[in-house]
C-alpha cells in the first residue's frame, strides 16, 4: 500500500436536531482508489464536505501529507490540492472546454485588458496531453457528451495540481463504453500517485476499480476492508446493518390474466419503429436495452409526454385517445420518470403536497382545500410505503433519493393508477433503498397493479420481471419469459441485434 496521504480522525458534525457525523475515521493513501460507501443519509457527503471546506467540523482532526490542517473554505481545499467532482456536473455549457477549466484564472494580454485565447487553449492542450485525454480546448462544453463533460471536470480539478480527487457517483449517467474510458483514466491517475475517493452505489464496480472500501452507517464509521478480500454480500451487510433478502418476483397467479394495455404499431420518427406489445394484470414487464434503444421514448409516447406519429393504445380492451399526460392519467396510467428531480417531485414543496398534487381537485371543499383530508391521505401513504420523513410537512429536497422515489409512487397510488411505468426506478439510490423499492413493486403487482419497468441494470431486470421486452435502435428485437433459461447474455444478444 502506498504512503499515507490523508487521515481524518474522530470527525463529528451536528446540524440542528441531527448528528450527521459521530467520531468518523477515514484514511487515503497515495495512488489508491478508496471507495466510500453507505446508504443515503449515512454521512458520506457530509464527511466529504468537511474535507473540502463546505462544512466546518465540530471536532476531530485532519492530517494531510503528514501535517494537521484546517479547511475553513473550498478555496483553501483547492489550494491544498483537494478537489471534488459532484454527481451534478458544474460546468458552463456556453463556454469552451478551455474557458471552463481555467475560469477565473485566464491568462491575459495587453496590460491585462484582454483574454489571451491562444495561451488559454495551449494550457488546456498541454493538460490534456499530460492526462492522455482527447478533447478539443475550443469545443463548447454544451456540445459534449456527459462522459466528455466529466473528463473536463477531471481536467479542471487536476489543473489545480490536485493530490486528492473525490468522485461522487461518476458512472451514474455513463454507458458501459464510457465507463471503461473513465476507469482507464482513473487507473492512470492512480499510477501518477493521485489518491481517489470513489463514492458509488454500484456494487459491481468495486472489484474493477477500487483498492479498499470504507463503509459508513447512520453517521458513524463501520469499518474498512480490502476490496479483493471482501465479498459484495459482506460489504452490503456492513452498509445496511442487516442481511439483504434477495427476494424473487412473485409468480402471476394466472399467466393468461387479462390484458390491461395493448400497444400496436407505435411509431415516432427514428426513435420508435413499429413497436407492439401487451401488458397483463399483476405483471411486471421489464424493458431492457442499451442507452438510446428507445425504451424511455416508448414510455413517454404511451404517457402522452411525446406525440406519436402513428400507432394504437388500447386500455382494458378499449382504444384510448392519449395526446397528453393528462389524458394518460385519466386512463389510469402513472409515469415515474428516470429524472425524478426534474419530472417526478417538486423539491421545494413538502411531502403532503407532492403526494396529493395529482388528485388536488379531490381535496377541494367549497372552493378551499380540505387540509385535514390531505393530511390523512398523506400520512396514510407515508405509513403504507414506509417513507422515512420527520413529518408530512418536510420538504422533499431534504429526503434521501429512495424516499423521494417513494413519494412519487405515493402520488400515483393516491391517483389510483392501475398501470405504472417505472423508468430506472432505482437509479442513484443505495442498496437498502433498492431492496425496499423492489419489495414495493412486488407488493403492487400482487395487488393487481400492472407495471412496466425500464432498467439499464440487467440483474435488476432479471430479478424483477415476469417477462422481458428487449429493444435496439427503436425496435423490439425480442421478448423473453423470465425463467431459468433467461440470462444477461441472452438479453445482451437481443440488445445488440439490429433489424433492417
Amino acid at each position: 500500500m502506498g504512503e499515507l496521504l490523508l487521515r481524518m480522525e474522530g470527525i463529528s458534525k451536528a446540524f440542528p436536531g441531527v448528528q450527521a457525523l459521530s467520531n468518523v475515521d477515514f484514511e487515503l493513501n497515495k495512488g489508491e482508489v478508496h471507495a466510500l460507501l453507505g446508504e443515503n443519509g449515512a454521512g458520506k457527503s457530509t464527511l466529504m464536505k468537511v474535507l473540502t471546506g463546505i462544512h466546518s467540523k465540530d471536532s476531530g482532526s485532519i492530517l494531510y501529507q503528514g501535517k494537521e490542517i484546517d479547511v475553513p473554505d473550498t478555496r483553501t481545499a483547492q489550494n491544498l490540492g483537494i478537489s471534488i467532482i459532484h454527481q451534478e456536473l458544474n460546468l458552463a455549457p456556453d463556454l469552451t472546454v478551455a474557458q471552463n477549466i481555467f475560469i477565473g484564472r485566464e491568462p491575459k494580454k495587453m496590460f491585462d485588458l484582454f483574454l489571451d485565447e491562444k495561451k488559454l487553449n495551449d494550457r488546456a492542450k498541454n493538460l490534456f496531453e499530460t492526462l492522455n485525454i482527447k478533447l478539443n480546448p475550443k469545443d463548447k462544453v454544451g456540445n459534449l457528451s456527459v462522459a466528455m463533460q466529466q473528463m473536463v471536470e477531471i481536467a479542471k480539478a487536476l489543473s489545480f495540481n490536485s493530490k486528492i480527487l473525490i468522485m461522487d457517483e461518476p458512472t451514474a449517467a455513463l454507458t458501459d463504453t464510457e465507463i471503461d474510458s473513465l476507469f482507464t483514466m482513473i487507473r492512470k491517475l492512480r499510477s501518477d500517485g493521485v489518491g481517489i475517493i470513489y463514492i458509488s452505489h454500484r456494487m459491481e464496480e468495486l472489484k474493477r476499480i477500487t483498492d479498499r472500501v470504507t463503509v459508513m452507517r447512520d453517521g458513524t464509521y463501520i469499518g474498512t476492508v480490502n476490496t479483493q478480500e471482501a465479498t459484495i454480500d459482506q460489504i452490503i451487510s456492513m452498509m445496511v446493518g442487516r442481511q439483504i433478502y434477495q427476494n424473487q418476483r412473485p409468480e402471476i397467479k394466472n399467466r393468461n390474466s387479462e390484458k390491461v394495455l395493448e400497444v400496436k404499431n407505435l411509431n415516432r420518427g427514428n426513435v420508435i419503429k413499429n413497436v407492439s406489445f401487451d401488458l397483463h394484470k399483476g405483471e411486471i414487464l421489464g424493458f431492457a436495452g442499451l442507452m438510446g434503444a428507445g425504451r424511455t421514448e416508448v414510455a413517454r409516447a404511451i404517457f402522452g409526454a411525446d406525440m406519436r406519429d402513428s400507432g394504437e393504445i388500447i386500455i382494458n380492451g378499449k382504444p384510448a385517445r392519449i395526446k397528453s399526460p393528462t389524458d394518460a392519467v385519466q386512463h389510469g396510467i402513472g409515469y415515474l420518470s428516470e429524472d425524478r428531480k426534474q419530472y417526478g417531485v417538486m423539491l421545494e414543496m413538502d411531502v403532503k403536497a407532492n403526494i396529493t398534487i395529482a388528485t388536488m381537485k379531490d381535496y377541494l371543499k367549497l372552493g378551499s382545500l380540505n387540509n385535514p383530508k390531505i393530511n390523512d391521505q398523506s400520512s396514510a401513504m407515508v405509513k403504507s410505503l414506509r417513507i422515512k420523513t420527520p413529518s408530512i410537512n418536510q420538504l422533499v429536497k431534504n429526503l434521501s433519493g429512495g424516499n423521494q422515489q417513494k413519494v412519487v409512487i405515493a402520488k400515483w397510488l393516491t391517483r389510483d393508477s392501475d398501470i405504472l411505468i417505472f423508468d430506472e426506478p432505482t437509479r442513484g439510490i443505495d442498496i437498502g433503498a433498492k431492496d425496499e423499492i423492489y419489495n414495493l413493486l412486488n407488493e403492487l403487482a400482487a395487488q393487481g397493479k400492472s407495471i412496466i419497468m425500464i432498467s439499464s441494470e440487467l440483474p435488476e431486470v432479471l430479478r424483477m420481471s415476469h417477462r422481458v421486452i428487449v429493444m435496439c435502435e427503436g425496435r423490439i428485437t425480442g421478448e423473453l419469459i423470465n425463467d431459468e433459461n433467461i440470462s444477461q447474455e441472452s438479453i445482451m444478444t437481443l440488445a445488440t441485434q439490429r433489424i433492417g
